[in-house]
């Protein structure tokens, strides 16, 4: 018999390196898998309960279960909670156990940073990070990874929230500082990251500079969404899986219910990217990454951490 093996957030955050996750992503992410469209189901006050299956020839199986609980702010707990069940893909047996939060975290935000390593100016300056919730800091930490950013803005609601992110993240070593004005911010960012689950445009596309990256990571349902269709329309769009984004992405979906958008012009995913191809264009060309989350890079994260285990 074999043991089931369990990580804790704690021991994801120890073990799983940004630098080090970016690196398995680029190669995992490269590779075909199998990965239905996740199940999505509405629970009271909003919340989300969402299962996502992923299966990959010689790297396992994979099952993530999440819940999204987006008033848990207010309680003082994450908003996301979730657990990964890890199988051998030649036996069907058990391998390991995930408490996913911290893994779904790093994985989001270290995808984010590679599709941002293709699109985003190669003498990208100034970050902007829109929300100040648990995805916020792991933004920094891995936008960083790909690029020297002389300036990080963080933006969100709440003020006292949003300073005591900036005093981590200066802590830390992070050029951190918090958004007063979101307008003029935008104006001014090489590279803008959004991780709210907003139901309402944040950012609008009339402050977008030429130039500019933009990267929704935080809307994940049809009804959710972080920019207006004239953001979107100002963009070449790329997405992290065509299904995904046209079953799910808010943000993409309502740009084409305003007849901004063309589903026929999604036609280049990370994969592309990963491959060479899609790649930016010029130094005035807007871009966008949309992400709705993809089950391989919970795959992959969870590989990468049995195997330094």
């Amino acid at each position: 018999m074999h043991s089931v093996r369990f990580f804790s957030n704690a021991d994801v955050a120890a073990r799983l390196d940004y630098a080090e996750l970016i690196e398995a992503l680029r190669i995992g992410l490269a590779a075909p898998c199998e990965a239905p469209l996740r199940a999505s189901h509405a629970l009271p006050e909003a919340a989300s309960l969402l299962c996502m299956p992923v299966w990959q020839s010689g790297q396992g199986i994979g099952v993530k279960l999440v819940t999204v609980y987006p008033g848990n702010g207010a309680k003082g707990l994450p908003s996301v909670a979730a657990l990964f069940a890890l199988f051998d893909d030649a036996t069907g047996q058990p391998l390991a156990m995930l408490e996913a939060s911290e893994m779904t975290a790093r994985r989001t935000a270290c995808t984010s940073a590679l599709a941002a390593e293709h699109l985003a100016r190669r003498d990208a300056k100034r970050l902007l990070v829109v929300g100040s919730g648990t995805l916020a800091a792991h933004m920094v930490r891995a936008h960083s990874v790909v690029r020297q950013y002389e300036k990080v803005e963080i933006w969100g609601r709440q003020p006292a929230k949003v300073n005591a992110l900036v005093d981590s993240l200066r802590a830390e070593g992070y050029p951190a500082e918090a958004c007063d004005d979101l307008r003029t911010s935008v104006g001014q960012a090489d590279c803008i990251s959004c991780v709210t689950t907003s139901r309402e445009p944040l950012v609008l596309g009339e402050w977008l500079q030429p130039g500019c990256h933009l990267d929704l990571v935080g809307a994940f349902l049809p009804s959710m969404r972080e920019t207006d269709s004239a953001a979107v329309a100002r963009a070449r769009v790329v997405v992290d899986t065509r299904s995904g984004a046209l079953d799910e992405a808010g943000d993409l979906l309502f740009a084409m219910a305003d007849g901004r958008l063309d589903a026929a012009s999604l036609d280049t995913e990370l994969r592309d990217l990963l491959q060479g191809r899609g790649v930016r264009r010029n130094e005035a060309e807007i871009t966008l990454f949309k992400s709705v989350g993809y089950a391989l890079e919970d795959l992959v994260a969870a590989r990468r951490l049995l195997a330094l285990s």
